[in-house]
């Protein structure tokens, strides 16, 4: 969520032929080697048969996904003297390349401008630098109000932004389309009955409170719970932001789902990992997706007791950090909590469950 900048330095120097990466970079940077070589070779550019040196800066931070191919592969070529090299100070680059040359969507794009232009730099700086994105990510990132994006479609055109004086050859700034249509959620109505339940629905969605439905098995406790985003009120521009970055980490964020109160159910067998995020690098989990939304936890008798307990803090605080070794990642975690649950495991009624308790004693006796 804070997403760091990072600065790609590239050297050719003399010597045997070789292509190294410095700055911790994962599997997925390590790859970019031959995904850039064949980009460059593909678009009729000169691969530098030379000893080629990419630094990743900060070099204690660790690098993963495929984000780096477009700006290491313009490093090559600013280096070697084939496109300016001044003017690419002005710009932020982001974007897989695949063997052809053409820009694959990244995870995070929106994440990356909105910790840009919001909270991870200064109004001046913001509107002064522009994002070169792939075209597939130019419509979540352009949901952020002052961010100038140009999104691109291959190699070929980031490099003609910068080599061609044509108007027509230089990329122009992606504007997000407005959404005319309010969000669509499912229908409270359709619930026929259970009047108590809903006036219960009703005020938790008006304060805001947690909410346990308990009840026999087929009583319409997760159709309630599934409808109940449906009566939140409407989501402000600065929550949909919120919620669309953390959504974006993970690839779960789509224009339809602009301004869209997030549900999620995670089955009673997730991990609190699942739960909470983790991983190596953090990444967010269910708490977080959920975020400004509903987390609905079906059948809560099952979840292990360690899953349950680690949502104390973030119900509290509203945020969620998760600490590792080499790195620490903040995520917000502002959900409303629907749970659900049969009044036994048989899914009977407490008097029911009595009863047979009596029953079986008397067998046993």
């Amino acid at each position: 969520m804070q997403a760091p900048a990072v600065t790609v330095e590239v050297h050719l120097a003399n010597g045997l032929p070789s292509f190294t990466i410095v700055g911790l970079p994962e599997t997925e940077v390590k790859e970019s080697k031959d995904r850039v070589r064949a980009a460059l070779q593909n678009a009729r550019f000169e691969f530098p048969s030379r000893r080629i040196t990419v630094n990743l800066a900060p070099a204690d931070l660790p690098k993963e996904s495929g984000r780096f191919d477009l700006p290491i592969a313009l490093g090559i070529l600013a280096a070697s003297g084939q496109i300016p090299a001044d003017e690419l100070d002005d710009y932020e680059f982001a974007g897989e390349l695949s063997l052809s040359g053409e820009l694959r969507p990244i995870r995070g794009a929106l994440a990356m401008t909105f910790a840009m232009t919001a909270s991870g730099a200064t109004p001046s700086t913001a509107k002064s630098r522009a994002f070169i994105l792939p075209q597939a990510n130019a419509d979540e990132a352009a949901l952020v109000t002052d961010a100038r994006i140009l999104p691109a479609d291959s190699l070929l055109q980031v490099c003609a932004h910068f080599t061609s004086k044509q108007a027509e050859t230089r990329l122009s700034r992606h504007a997000a389309e407005p959404r005319r249509r309010p969000p669509s959620y499912l229908d409270f109505s359709d619930v026929k009955g259970q009047l108590q339940a809903k006036r219960a629905l009703e005020v938790a969605a008006a304060g805001g409170h947690s909410v346990l439905l308990m009840g026999p098995p087929g009583t319409g406790k997760s159709m309630l719970a599934a409808r109940f985003p449906g009566i939140l009120p409407p989501m402000s521009d600065c929550d949909a932001l919120e919620s669309a970055a953390v959504q974006s980490l993970t690839s779960g964020f789509s224009g339809a789902k602009w301004k869209v109160r997030p549900y999620r159910a995670p089955h009673h067998t997730a991990s609190a990992v699942a739960l909470v995020g983790g991983g190596s690098p953090p990444r967010p989990g269910e708490i977080s997706l959920a975020h400004r939304g509903v987390l609905f936890l079906d059948e809560l008798p099952q979840f292990d007791r360690r899953v349950l307990e680690v949502l104390r803090e973030p119900l509290e605080c509203g945020r969620i950090t998760i600490s590792r070794a080499a790195r620490q990642a903040d995520f917000p975690a502002q959900f409303q909590l629907i749970a659900a649950m049969n009044p036994c495991f048989c899914g009977a009624t407490n008097k029911l469950f009595t009863t047979n308790r009596v029953v079986r004693s008397e067998l046993l006796s």
